[in-house]
């Protein structure tokens, strides 16, 4: 791990500054090992300190990587961190210009006074998290493979008469029965016309024959996230939506099947975009077609009309074309995939074919 350190240290000398203080939670624990709540992480070019409270004192010693020394705050934790960088000489100091608030901001320029340089240095710490090594991907593959046994589970109990918010009790009782930590975001179940919203939130609405029944739903499994969805039907669909579900699943393939190390992460959208656009659907596609996934639920890259991102290897994404008509339902299909050898490899192993129960 101090690997990755040193690349954080590479960005130091980069910018001309003595160190860099990390307080997102993402990026302490990537640096660290740290998964507690409350830190602040101070990144020198030689030393590194994790500055924790009495609540965490002891799981962060457990935890740190070798070649971090955790300290308790005595005082207040600017008052250590000002003392650190008094004791060591660090005057120009950089932080996490996307995670740091205005306010936070404030208080480092008011209560650090032994940093008279305070700089951002904005998304630079995520972009280190961007590629996966080994050990993430087979964290990230566990989790997939836990989302997937947790869907196999969950058909077994969908019936017609069950609320969503029912149905997304259950989802999430499945993980923790099954091993995950929690949910990776609020599971989305929505069903009928309902599920013609893309972030739906569960409401008492119940399943009813014909209902079009989307589940977007991870797990958080040693860390590191999952993220699957998948449109089944509560009895026969009407025609219009099983034509649908047939176009979002062509356009998903395509998509898949056209990803290599090396491609705009726009192309592949627009591989996916053209199909449904070509089926007469195209306004009805109004997110990208994927995103990051990792630590956290949303990371680099994204798979836009708009990104710039360069697709390569040992990058996690979600692939997850929709259709969604009001008044109608909605189609949704998300895989996880992980680029290697150029190549993707697609995590996800629950079915694509229609299920109808």
């Amino acid at each position: 791990m101090n690997d990755r350190l040193g690349k954080v240290r590479n960005i130091i000398s980069e910018k001309g500054l003595d160190g860099l203080i990390i307080t997102g939670r993402a990026n302490t624990y990537y640096l660290s090992g740290f998964s507690g709540s409350t830190s602040y992480l101070l990144i020198g070019r030689e030393k590194a300190w994790l500055v924790v409270d009495f609540r965490y004192t002891i799981q962060a010693k457990n935890q740190v990587f070798e070649g971090i020394e955790v300290v308790e705050h005595a005082d207040s934790f600017y008052a250590t961190l000002d003392g650190i960088l008094a004791e060591e000489g660090m005057g120009a100091v950089g932080f996490e210009g996307n995670q740091l608030t205005y306010s936070e901001y404030e208080r480092f320029k008011a209560r650090l006074p032994h940093a008279q340089r305070l700089e951002g240095i904005g998304n630079e710490i995520d972009l280190l998290r961007i590629r996966k090594d080994a050990g993430e991907i087979e964290a990230i593959a566990q989790a997939v493979r836990l989302g997937d046994q947790v869907f196999e589970e969950i058909l077994k109990v969908i019936k017609p008469g069950m609320t969503e918010s029912e149905l997304a009790a259950e989802i999430e009782y499945q993980m923790r029965k099954l091993g995950a930590s929690g949910p990776s975001f609020a599971t989305i179940v929505a069903a009928g016309e309902r599920s013609a919203m893309c972030h739906a939130v569960p409401t008492e609405n119940r399943l009813k024959p014909g209902d079009a029944l989307v589940l977007d739903f991870g797990v958080i499994y040693r860390h590191y996230c999952s993220d699957m969805t998948r449109t089944i039907f509560i009895g026969e669909p009407g025609e219009e939506m099983k034509k649908i579900y047939r176009i979002v699943l062509d356009a998903q393939l395509a998509a898949l099947e056209s990803l290599h190390s090396g491609m705009k992460a726009s192309d592949a959208d627009k591989v996916a975009r053209d199909i449904i656009a070509r089926a007469g659907y195209g306004a009805h596609f109004g997110h990208s077609l994927g995103h990051g996934v990792g630590i956290e639920i949303h990371e680099e890259p994204r798979l836009s009309a708009k990104s710039e991102d360069i697709l390569q290897d040992g990058m996690v994404f979600s692939v997850e074309p929709g259709i969604y008509v009001e008044g109608l339902g909605g189609v949704r299909i998300e895989d996880m995939v992980v680029l290697v050898d150029g190549k993707p490899r697609n995590l996800t192993g629950s079915t694509k074919d229609i299920i109808i129960l």
